[in-house]
């Protein structure tokens, strides 16, 4: 039987998820998982995660530990160490993603989506396990709040307490219940990349090849099919050379039909608006905002100045118009 290795003792998100994406690809397919750090049984294994001190992939040797260990995932990711997921969904990543999405390998569409994922998903544990901030703060910086609901940390809670059994059966049956929670996710985020993300950038390609016509600056964009757009806004303005040009975005509300006017973020993630709407406007609704504003059909802006709303398309572009001119 093919086998995988990994450590023994305590285990962690990264080789969790490393061990399921394996077992995706034809070659370990329902391969047996070994946890030991005994080097005279790794030696014998087809390929061994996490552990050994050895980064060798003819070799199938895919550990991160060791001092010199310095490799990013590359195509524009160079600021986190890859971990043991990392390293697996590096090399063997696109064969996962297609078997997931029943795709040849050479789908057009295929190194869209293994980037993505990396991005939205991978990056984000390889980052907990090396210890890599999502933000840069000064040192000593402590939390404000307590956050227990991340992967990495469920991934954690299997492992046994302190005042249970923790003798290497139950840490194997804790590890393979790891295994397939780190995978159902993955599954999922693959999806929604593949199924909801993916088919979004052709109206943001679209509305920003368009935006000119919006308005003359080119810094608002009406986006005439709503979609997951800001990522993809990010992306093609970086392909297309106009980053940080675009402030505003407008489009329909599905739910009640109504026009919204949003500000971008200045990154993904970021809660910072390039531009946000006029002071004078946060918080004030329906009439109250209509006559402060002069523009008819008014709904609302939020108090944080992010987003607003007015009945109609014309409505909401005058204002992302208006706060284009106001302070």
């Amino acid at each position: 039987m093919v086998k995988i290795g990994t450590h023994s003792g305590t285990f962690h998100c990264d080789e969790a998820l490393g061990c399921w994406m394996l077992r995706q690809t034809p070659r370990f397919k329902d391969a047996e998982i070994v946890r030991t750090r005994d080097p005279e049984v790794l030696k014998d294994l087809d390929v061994v995660i996490d552990v050994g001190g050895e980064y060798d992939f003819p070799r199938l040797r895919l550990d991160h530990h060791q001092r010199e260990f310095t490799e990013k995932f590359g195509h524009g990711f160079e600021t986190t160490r890859l971990s043991s997921a990392g390293l697996v969904y590096r090399h063997f990543g696109r064969e996962v993603l297609a078997g997931l999405l029943g795709w040849p390998l050479d789908h057009a569409e295929l190194e869209t989506v293994y980037l993505q994922v990396y991005r939205n998903f991978i990056e984000a544990v390889d980052a907990v396990d090396n210890g890599v901030g999502q933000f840069a703060v000064p040192s000593g910086t402590a939390p404000l709040y307590v956050n227990n609901t991340t992967l990495g940390a469920r991934v954690a809670s299997l492992n046994p307490r302190w005042n249970q059994p923790s003798d290497d059966a139950t840490l194997y049956q804790q590890f393979l219940k790891a295994v397939e929670l780190t995978g159902r996710e993955f599954s999922e985020a693959v999806d929604w990349v593949a199924r909801g993300w993916l088919p979004g950038r052709r109206p943001v390609a679209e509305a920003l090849a368009a935006r000119q016509g919006v308005h003359p600056s080119g810094k608002i964009i009406d986006l005439l099919e709503y979609c997951p757009w800001k990522e993809h806004l990010y992306d093609l303005e970086r392909e297309t050379g106009c980053v940080g040009e675009v402030l505003y975005c407008v489009y329909q509300d599905e739910r009640d039909k109504s026009y919204r006017v949003q500000c971008v973020s200045v990154g993904p993630g970021s809660f910072e608006n390039r531009r946000s709407l006029p002071a004078a406007w946060r918080g004030v609704r329906d009439d109250a905002l209509s006559e402060l504003s002069g523009i008819p059909g008014c709904v609302f802006v939020h108090a944080g100045g992010f987003i607003g709303g007015n009945k109609t398309k014309e409505g909401a572009l005058a204002m992302a118009v208006k706060a284009l001119e106001l302070d």
